[in-house]
């Protein structure tokens, strides 16, 4: 829904569905109920995660004019996609293959391309802005040798320059301006706020104007700006230890526009107090779907980092480590999972900044693990997305 803020809306990548019809489905059970509780008299915008397939599926007509009048008589809008996950992100083991096929691979840019132009039939005659958040280039461990990692930078960020082009043709025979947020992820070739806003400088923005130079494009910085920015991700900012306020500085300072809030919550584990307790409790997240990458804080002021939570809980020291972030999204509207934190301050920092000095018009709520939470913390799926929703209004009013 439209805010002093920006578009709120939540990401459908909460529901499954990686055919169009299942997912499609999935919305029309789960949306009306939760537009009913949190704006039952205004438009309400959505998140869309359409999977390769889907989106596929999505050229017949048919299929594409059943999704546009739906979203009419419920009175919804699309601003947003979420274009990361590929391929199979419920009911299959996810793990690193979330980032598969990465940006070295032509799949992805064929994808990521088809998205833009769904995005931009579906979006409203009124509303000229549209994002879609992607992978940051590739998994880090994909690559087994500084020389491979530099290769796979390079061709993934070649391939992004390659969808600026076609973004400003885009742009130039709609009207619909469409921008790919870069989403930093734990692990990710680049996982954090330090990395991306390097790569965005010294390789993205270099090689871009060299790039479009050659295609005789002007106003090339503009342009690369325009349409590649960041997806600045909550809950992968928490895990990174990176500051909100910090950061966003940084990002408005350097002009590194942000494509959209994705508002989202980690694990926090303080452990300076009953360390094994909070182990033996954190076990619970531990399950075969996604990866839950681990940052550890030691008490020497170092930091140690696992690519998933059985190997931190394996390798735990408590008279090494003071805290730990866990890259699980939990629920926005809870600080605290029984002994664990959550790193639901960031959030508010963050909201507070964007409610006093907006620095995107975007604002995604991307709570996906509801299926693999511990029991205790699960709820009806429309009741928790509400109540996510309502907390960020809360936040924002």
């Amino acid at each position: 829904m439209k805010t002093d803020q920006g578009h709120l809306s939540y990401c459908s990548n909460i529901h499954p569905g990686e055919i169009w019809d299942l997912h499609f489905a999935e919305l029309q059970k789960n949306v009306p109920l939760v537009k009913a509780q949190v704006a039952p008299n205004q438009a309400m915008g959505l998140g869309l995660r359409i999977a390769n397939q889907a989106s596929i599926d999505l050229q017949d007509s048919s299929a594409f004019e059943a999704l546009k009048s739906w979203l009419g008589k419920e009175n919804l809008y699309v601003f947003t996609l979420n274009g990361f996950p590929y391929g199979g992100f419920h009911d299959t083991i996810v793990k690193d293959q979330v980032h598969a096929p990465d940006w070295t691979t032509q799949e992805r840019y064929d994808y990521t391309l088809r998205l833009a132009h769904l995005l931009a039939k579906l979006m409203p005659e009124n509303e000229h802005e549209g994002g879609i958040s992607t992978s940051p280039i590739s998994y880090k461990y994909w690559w087994n040798s500084p020389e491979k990692l530099h290769d796979a930078t390079k061709k993934g960020t070649l391939a992004l320059l390659e969808l600026v082009v076609a973004l400003a043709d885009l742009e130039k025979s709609t009207g619909k301006w469409i921008h790919i947020d870069i989403e930093p992820e734990p692990d990710g070739i680049l996982e954090n706020h330090r990395e991306f806003v390097d790569w965005y400088e010294n390789v993205y923005l270099p090689m871009g104007i060299e790039f479009l130079g050659k295609k005789g494009m002007p106003d090339s910085d503009d342009l690369l700006r325009r349409h590649v920015q960041l997806c600045f991700d909550i809950c992968h900012y928490g895990v990174s230890f990176d500051k909100p306020a910090t950061c966003i500085q940084e990002l408005v300072d350097k002009h590194i526009p942000v494509g959209k809030i994705q508002i989202s919550s980690a694990l926090r584990v303080d452990l300076r107090e009953n360390p094994l307790a909070q182990i033996e409790t954190l076990k619970k997240y531990h399950e075969p779907v996604y990866l839950h990458q681990v940052k550890a804080f030691g008490k020497d002021g170092t930091f140690i980092q696992y690519r998933d939570l059985d190997e931190a809980i394996a390798d735990f020291n408590p008279d090494r480590d003071d805290e730990w972030r866990v890259h699980f999204h939990v629920p926005l509207f809870l600080e605290n999972y029984g002994i664990l934190g959550s790193t639901q301050q960031e959030i508010r920092e963050t909201m507070a900044i964007q409610k006093s000095n907006p620095f995107t018009r975007h604002l995604e709520i991307e709570t996906y693990t509801w299926g693999v939470l511990p029991t205790e913390f699960q709820v009806p799926m429309d009741q928790s997305i509400s109540r996510e929703i309502q907390y960020i209004q809360g936040l924002l009013k």
